[in-house]
């Protein structure tokens, strides 16, 4: 596609989503913050289906720009190379790096777009850049990563408030972190999410069973540490203190609403230990069985 085919832009597109940051914002706490000075977002948007997108800057821009493209397609100009755009395909500019960038004709792109500043933005950029100098550019769609750029705009959508500046580019690291490492992302948030999501459905449904750390693992077909760290990643917890919470939530089922006794509950959900049982619930619910039992907390 030859740049000069590019019609003007004309003035919006359906459906399209921005925010500008106030640049007395951007001055007065973003540059400032200890937290928030190391990198964060001046602008961001969404465009969907943007025909006729267009933009020169012979100057550059003052922020580094990235632009993802979840469909259709594109191109880019920087250094006279004119670099066509694909689905699943992000555009990086650098700082002050003369460009222009558009929409293609015939399929024009729908994109997710940030600009960004900070004192080691300069440094992130050429991580990205070292990274993909000998890799494909493209990256697999994940609507994890599509949920975090959500999460950032609806967050600063709702204002300004330094508590919500500070979360919102807290996430934007790992926005980035999942495209520049996106093997590990992909393998956390995709197929390990399913697996400890499946995994916690089978402890749930063998709440009453005596079961292992083993047995847990076997189930995802993955070795005992490498489950054990994604199951603590993913819940916070350990597998067996996850699968004890359980059936300490089935326990307190139990006393509220039936009339079996300590032992009876305690063997129905496979502790055949009453003393263990009785440990494990208070040290759970810091009430014992008995007094939990006589709370008739509701």
């Amino acid at each position: 596609m030859k740049k000069n085919t590019i019609k003007k832009v004309r003035e919006g597109f359906q459906g399209q989503r921005q925010i500008s940051v106030p640049p007395y914002i951007v001055k007065n706490f973003l540059s400032k913050d200890p937290i928030t000075r190391q990198l964060f977002i001046t602008h961001i948007g969404y465009y969907p289906k943007a025909k006729f997108h267009h933009v020169e800057r012979p100057a550059g821009s003052n922020q580094n720009i990235l632009i993802y493209c979840a469909e259709g397609s594109g191109w880019t100009q920087m250094d006279d190379v004119l670099t066509d755009i694909s689905a699943s395909q992000f555009i990086i500019i650098p700082a002050k790096k003369p460009h222009s960038y558009g929409a293609s004709e015939d399929n024009p792109w729908s994109i997710y777009w940030f600009h960004f500043q900070g004192e080691i933005s300069e440094a992130i950029m050429q991580l990205i850049l070292n990274y993909f100098k000998y890799r494909n550019v493209n990256i697999t769609f994940n609507e994890s990563r599509m949920q975090l750029f959500e999460n950032i705009y609806d967050n600063l959508s709702l204002g300004y408030s330094n508590e919500n500046l500070q979360y919102t580019n807290m996430v934007f690291y790992h926005f980035l972190s999942s495209l520049i490492f996106e093997n590990k992302f992909k393998n956390i948030n995709k197929g390990d999410r399913d697996i400890i999501k499946n995994t916690i459905e089978y402890m749930a449904e063998n709440v009453m069973q005596p079961m292992s750390l083993d047995d847990f693992a076997n189930y995802a077909n993955l070795s005992v540490s490498r489950f054990s760290t994604l199951f603590k990643i993913k819940t916070g917890y350990s597998p067996v203190d996850y699968f004890n919470h359980l059936k300490i939530q089935k326990a307190c089922q139990y006393l509220l609403f039936t009339d079996y006794n300590i032992k009876e509950i305690g063997y129905k959900l496979g502790i055949s230990d009453p003393y263990y049982f009785s440990r494990m619930f208070t040290k759970t619910m810091s009430l014992s069985p008995k007094k939990y039992r006589q709370s008739k907390i509701k």
